[in-house]
């Protein structure tokens, strides 16, 4: 076949743009709903599934190949193109969000099935020459799948977000009918409806594409309850910033990070309960705490000389420093002099760390992905340990007593068996609800808690209240260590979150 080579470009688009439309529903999945190796793990399983579906209905395909194949194509564009655009409608406007994942997954995944398989007998038709046609194409078909696999963590999503990304996907394939259409109009028995089928919804994609960010905001506007005031998709997660009146939100992938009305009070129980009991005050680190709160609390203490904020998220920390909202709110703590920021994962900066701390802050998102899980576990409590002085205090973010109470117990218990004393305590922040923390050491933790620095909310009348639990704040069981190799945490937070869904 004259134009065999431009049937093996046509098999590279394609699949790149089917593992993209797996990673896009499953990215996206895991933002709206949470628990990101179910929603990667159901994807996956039902998409390949459906592929197998579809390889195996093309076998009922008996002429007219370049018709169905540009069919397959225009299909799978379309609805591929608005994948991400139906999942988050689905999200704000249904109750049935899964349903309508799973019917996702399961279209786009039956089409992409008869991709292959057609595209075989097309070129076969051709070659007369099986054995090469099958290596061609499969060798072209896992490049493709590389190269849409490494484009999407690292481009597409970073650069471009949801909606732009699955619309750009949308187009290559697209552009894959097109070039078959044109090629080969003359075998294609309604290649005049298929041109303006397909020049019509390119149109379209790329129409969404240049208003994306549009899109987004109105999208954006219906999932928070305040203005979105800016919307920003790092290479690790998505900042969404909210206001009302007075009222600054910051979102991490939909979490909200804080409310400028309330945060005080969170910030001080995370920073002033170690900081009372803390021997030296010297050399603090803080793992996460990229909005600078945490920091602008230890820089009330004169004797603190350092303090080294790791956070993972450049982005993150520098849209902290210069955004006139979130800086006046940190104080410009991120300009301190006194202040060394390290971009890098808290967990590879802990394995190669030859410092010693005082007081360590961990300040880390919710455990709600593997990631993150990881940064709660009894090996991420050890390489804290050996950062720790033999008298200093370590304070780490524990999510909420009441809403997870088995995650927060698990974290507690986790601590306890690296060998630290640990005593729990929690506070009410209006806009988290009841929210906990760990207080643990190498020494024995007495009572005697004193504030010495000015606060909003905390004071040694009220402090020793923030150390007694409720009895609908305990476990019903017995709760499993979150061990690097059993992450047992982040079921307990996901059962958590399903519970008051």
């Amino acid at each position: 076949m004259k134009n065999y080579r431009l049937l093996m470009l046509t098999t590279l688009i394609i699949s790149g743009c089917s593992i993209c439309y797996e990673l896009i529903i499953s990215a996206v999945s895991s933002y709206l709903v949470g628990d990101s190796t179910l929603q990667y793990s159901i994807t996956i399983g039902l998409y390949m599934s459906a592929m197998g579906l579809g390889s195996y209905l093309s076998k009922f395909i008996k002429k007219n190949l370049f018709d169905w194949f540009v069919f397959v194509e225009i299909s799978v564009g379309l609805i591929g193109g608005v994948s991400s655009l139906v999942l988050f409608l689905a999200n704000l406007h249904l109750d049935s969000y899964q349903i309508v994942m799973y019917l996702e997954i399961i279209v786009i995944g039956t089409f992409v099935g008869l991709e292959i398989p057609l595209l075989t007998r097309i070129i076969e038709e051709g070659e007369e020459n099986l054995r090469v046609t099958i290596s061609s194409i499969f060798s072209f078909d896992y490049i493709g799948g590389l190269v849409g696999s490494i484009a999407f963590p690292l481009l597409l999503l970073p650069q471009l977000g949801y909606f732009a990304t699955a619309f750009l996907v949308g187009t290559m394939n697209l552009v894959a009918a097109m070039l078959i259409v044109f090629k080969y109009q003359n075998r294609i028995r309604n290649a005049s409806v298929y041109k303006a089928l397909t020049i019509l919804i390119l149109s379209g994609m790329v129409w969404g594409m240049i208003f994306s960010e549009n899109i987004s905001e109105h999208i954006e506007g219906g999932l928070y309850r305040d203005n979105v005031i800016l919307s920003e998709h790092t290479k690790y997660q998505h900042i969404v910033v909210t206001r009302h009146r007075d009222d600054i939100r910051l979102y991490l992938d939909g979490n909200v990070q804080f409310c400028s009305l309330d945060e005080y009070r969170y910030h001080e129980a995370l920073v002033h309960v170690p900081m009372s009991k803390a021997v030296k005050r010297e050399q603090i680190l803080v793992l996460g705490g990229g909005d600078g709160m945490a920091v602008r609390e230890l820089l009330k203490y004169d004797e603190v000389k350092q303090i080294t904020l790791v956070d993972l998220d450049d982005e993150m920390v520098e849209l902290c420093r210069t955004d006139s909202n979130i800086s006046k709110l940190n104080e410009n703590a991120l300009d301190s002099e006194r202040l060394q920021v390290v971009i890098g994962d808290a967990y590879r900066f802990l394995e190669e760390n030859e410092a010693k701390y005082d007081v360590i802050i961990v300040d880390l998102p919710d455990p709600n992905n593997e990631s993150l899980n990881k940064l709660y576990s009894n090996v991420f409590y050890r390489l804290c340990g050996n950062a720790l002085n033999q008298d200093g205090i370590l304070a780490v973010q524990s999510t909420s007593p009441y809403y997870a109470t088995d995650a927060f117990w698990c974290i507690n218990k986790t601590l306890e068996s690296e060998g630290f004393f640990v005593k729990p305590y929690h506070l009410q922040v209006p806009a988290f609800g009841d929210w906990g923390f760990n207080l643990a050491s190498k020494q024995e933790i007495d009572d005697n808690f004193h504030i010495q620095v000015d606060t909003k909310y905390l004071s040694d009348d009220n402090i020793m209240a923030m150390f007694s639990f409720g009895k609908d704040e305990q476990p019903l069981g017995a709760i499993e260590i979150n061990r690097l190799s059993k992450p047992k945490l982040m079921q307990y937070y996901a059962e958590a979150v399903k519970n008051w869904e």
